[in-house]
């Protein structure tokens, strides 16, 4: 496939010092869905860096272990070894409104699992919360003729996101696989939208899904992000199948079945040597 001359904005990395903010009030969307809103004059340090997937690092204390006031995650880091280091957990930032001084943050919980989800469920405001970033890795191309989103539960923010920013009238194919019906979300765009809710709970397959469907006309920028081994299968489905260039294809596992982050991370490292 032919790509256009302008591709799309390369990946940045995160950076900067931490910021710490406070809730502002939270939202449960549906039942595996919470949004914390989040605000303070920390807010006017984070910059936003023009992706839609823009991420940050959250940083919480880890249970049973004092930290000195003010929490500071590099003097943390410095001060004490690394089994007292905070467990940081990496989330997309779903909006953020300078204007409003608020910091949108959208997070999948499952009852008592987790670090992340089970403090967004008991946030209040109020709670501090500190992070690293945003760091930023993609953003919908204009130059592209379409748009393909797939994902699951946490890659919805930023296909949410993206969809909010595609142009007026420009196809978009989008497959996002949930729990089940009461998980789905009202999307927002102008874009020209078809979307396909997958439920996990039916057996409706992701993979076998999207290699199935019909595929936009012209260059298509995709995003496919969720569960790593859904992911890597994808990944040899555009590139070897579809024939979509590399530069156009933003493509990454934010999770591993049967793993939490600090050892999907781990694992992540030594695979990569």
């Amino acid at each position: 496939m032919a790509a256009p001359d302008t591709a799309p904005p390369a990946r940045r990395s995160k950076g900067g010092p931490g910021h710490r903010l406070r809730v502002v009030r939270t939202e449960r969307l549906t039942p595996h869905l919470v949004r914390v809103v989040l605000g303070g004059p920390g807010l006017d340090g984070v910059v936003d860096n023009g992706f839609s997937d823009k991420y940050v690092k959250l940083a919480f204390p880890r249970p049973g272990v004092d930290y000195p006031a003010p929490f500071d995650v590099a003097a943390v880091r410095e001060s004490m070894p690394r089994e007292a280091w905070p467990l940081v957990r990496t989330y997309t930032v779903r909006s953020l409104d300078h204007a409003a001084g608020e910091m949108a943050i959208d997070f999948v919980v499952h009852g008592d699992t987790g670090v992340a989800g089970p403090w967004a469920m008991a946030a209040s405001p109020g709670d501090e919360l500190v992070f690293m970033g945003p760091g930023g890795a993609y953003a919908p191309s204009p130059e592209a003729d379409a748009h393909v989103l797939v994902g699951d539960e946490a890659a919805l923010p930023a296909i949410a996101a993206a969809l909010e920013r595609i142009a007026p009238g420009v196809p978009v194919h989008a497959w996002v696989q949930v729990d089940g019906p009461d998980d789905e979300l009202a999307l927002a765009t102008d874009a020209d939208l078809t979307l396909r809710w997958l439920h996990r709970d039916a057996g409706e397959d992701l993979v076998a899904t999207v290699t199935a469907a019909d595929w936009p006309a012209g260059t298509v920028h995709a995003f496919v992000h969720g569960e790593t081994g859904d992911v890597k299968a994808l990944r040899r489905h555009l590139l070897d199948e579809r024939g979509l260039d590399r530069a156009w294809v933003s493509i990454s596992g934010y999770w591993r079945r049967g793993a939490d982050e600090d050892t999907f991370q781990a694992e992540k490292r030594a695979e990569k040597g």
